[in-house]
C-alpha cells in the first residue's frame, strides 16, 4: 500500500508544474527569492577608508559611484553585467565504409593407401572421397553516416556577480522571464568570467564564460501539448520495442 501512495505522490509532485497555469498564465518566479537578488542586498565588505580632504569632494577623479572617471564594469558582488549570446553553430559530420571478403576451400582424398576405396564401397550413391570437402563463403559490409546540425540562438541578459573567488574570477548567474498571453519563455545563464574579460561597455560574451550553462525553454499551454505525457515516458524507458 505504501509503494503506491509513494507513486501516487510523485505523480502529483510531477503535475504541480502543469497545474500551476490552468486556466491563467504560468506564474513568474519571485524576484525577490533569487541569488541575483541576495547577492545585490548583501554587497561584500570594503575595507574601511580613512577620513577624506574636503578638496577630495569636489575631485574629478574621485573614486565615487557617481564619478565620472570610474570604471564601470561589474567587478564585485552585487554588480550587473550583460551577457551577450550569439551562437551560430554549425557541424557536419559524414562518414562511409566498405568491407567485402569472400573464401573457398577444397578438400579431396583420391587416393590414400586404399582407403577411400574402401570407404567409397560403404558409402551412399553418389558420394565419393574424390571430392571430400567443397566450401565458398563471401560476405560483404556498406555503411554510411552522415550528421548535419546547426544551432543558432541570439540574446542578450543582464547578469548578477553572486560571488568573486579568491584568484579574483567572478561568478555571475542571471535569469529572465518573459511571458506572452498563456506562455512563458524562461532564459537562464550562469558561468565563471574574469573581470579583464569584461568590456568597457560592460558586456561579456557567452565565449569568455566558462563553464557556461544556458538555458532556453519555456512553460505553458503550448509546452504541455508539445511534451508526451508521464506515463508515455516512463513507457517510453520500459518498454523494449
Amino acid at each position: 500500500m505504501n509503494r503506491y501512495l509513494t507513486a501516487l505522490l510523485l505523480l502529483v509532485v510531477a503535475g504541480c508544474n502543469r497545474v500551476d497555469h490552468i486556466g491563467r498564465p504560468p506564474s513568474m518566479t519571485e524576484s525577490r527569492s533569487t541569488p541575483e537578488f541576495i547577492a545585490m542586498t548583501e554587497p561584500e565588505l570594503n575595507l574601511p577608508q580613512g577620513p577624506q580632504r574636503p578638496e577630495s569632494r569636489a575631485s574629478l577623479w574621485s573614486g565615487a559611484q557617481n564619478s565620472l572617471v570610474r570604471d564601470r564594469r561589474a567587478a564585485a558582488r552585487g554588480d550587473i553585467l550583460t551577457v551577450v549570446i550569439e551562437i551560430d553553430d554549425r557541424a557536419e559530420i559524414s562518414n562511409s565504409s566498405n568491407r567485402s571478403r569472400s573464401a573457398a576451400d577444397q578438400i579431396s582424398m583420391p587416393d590414400f593407401a586404399g582407403l577411400p576405396q574402401r570407404v567409397e564401397a560403404r558409402l551412399p550413391e553418389g558420394a565419393t572421397m574424390g571430392s571430400l570437402v567443397d566450401a565458398d563463403a563471401s560476405s560483404s559490409y556498406k555503411g554510411s553516416g552522415k550528421i548535419s546540425r546547426r544551432d543558432k540562438l541570439t540574446l542578450r541578459v543582464a547578469a548578477t556577480i553572486i560571488d568573486r573567488l579568491p584568484n579574483g574570477t567572478l561568478h555571475l548567474q542571471g535569469s529572465q522571464e518573459v511571458r506572452v498571453n498563456f506562455e512563458m519563455r524562461e532564459l537562464t545563464v550562469s558561468g565563471f568570467v574574469r573581470p579583464e574579460d569584461i568590456g568597457r561597455n560592460n558586456e561579456v560574451s557567452y565565449d569568455r564564460i566558462a563553464g557556461a550553462r544556458i538555458s532556453y525553454g519555456g512553460r505553458g499551454q503550448i509546452t504541455d501539448v508539445q511534451q508526451p505525457r508521464y506515463g508515455q515516458q516512463i513507457a517510453d524507458v520500459i518498454l523494449p520495442y
